[in-house]
């Protein structure tokens, strides 16, 4: 591929045969950036014999499924929808630090069966090289259900992901790193449907007025805001700060807070 170095274009042609052998791969598909670029290569690869298996459920933001639909769409990939609820799961509900296992394990349960039900014999996630450094329970299951890995196979970052899907033309590339709305909430404190819903109607919120780097982190009834560094003073300027105030008291949040660092991921993790 043009524009690639000679380092990232051998990376991309070890994860073509890595994904090659496997014959055929059902991947999580969240719609971010790692997952597209994945599955695009994936469908390049195998063909029908590479679909995409999209869970909904609370936790997810329903743009971030609309995404996912479209890009499948546009792309003539096989999609398949299933719907499971984490909510049912006690050690998710609880808000355990180590609830992301449990949710995973779930997840790629029903992935697998997909998988089975269309004759697929591999199931794939999309974590890269930077996700071995952040306290992630999850990929915990991903061993035990063995789940693999192929962007960790290629010895892929974050970094070249984004440089590659670029050169390949994905809307993704530059597209926010995303987590599913549950790890906004301070761990301990119970995870509820209506919690995730004011979660994500006021990440909406920020999206719509121009930041789409943000998170919104709940403590109680406290909202406390995230944004890049460079964003805070826009942010704090009394025409958006004061809409911004109006529209999460609307939401519920009994107080609004701007997290003075900015934004940081897997900032809930400190607390650990």
């Amino acid at each position: 591929m043009e524009n690639l170095s000679k380092e990232l274009q051998e990376k991309l042609d070890a994860l073509k045969e890595y994904i090659k052998n496997l014959g055929s791969l059902a991947v999580g598909f969240s719609g971010g950036v790692d997952s597209t670029f994945l599955l695009t290569v994936a469908h390049e690869v195998l063909g029908d014999r590479a679909i995409a298996v999209t869970t909904v459920n609370a936790a997810i933001p329903e743009r971030e499924i609309g995404e996912a639909k479209e890009f499948c769409e546009e792309k003539g990939i096989r999609h398949f929808i299933c719907e499971y609820d984490p909510l049912q799961i006690d050690e998710f509900r609880h808000n355990a630090p180590d609830k992301c296992y449990y949710c995973k394990r779930a997840v790629f349960t029903e992935i697998k069966k997909v998988a089975a039900e269309n004759g697929i014999e591999y199931i794939a996630e999309g974590s890269n090289m930077d996700d071995l450094g952040d306290y992630r329970p999850g990929l915990r299951a991903v061993e035990e259900l063995a789940v693999t890995s192929p962007l960790r196979e290629a010895k892929l970052y974050k970094s070249e992901i984004r440089e590659i899907s670029k050169a390949m033309g994905l809307p993704t590339w530059s597209k926010p790193a995303y987590a599913c709305l549950a790890t906004r909430i301070a761990y301990g404190e119970e995870i509820t449907r209506d919690k995730l819903n004011m979660i994500e109607s006021a990440e909406k919120f920020l999206i719509e007025n121009g930041f789409y780097e943000e998170r919104v982190r709940m403590h109680g009834n406290l909202a406390r805001i995230e944004v890049p560094a460079k964003d805070i003073t826009r942010l704090a300027a009394d025409d958006i700060r004061e809409a911004v105030y109006k529209r999460f008291k609307e939401i519920g949040f009994l107080y609004v807070s701007l997290d003075m660092h900015g934004y940081k991921m897997g900032s809930m993790n400190e607390a650990l």
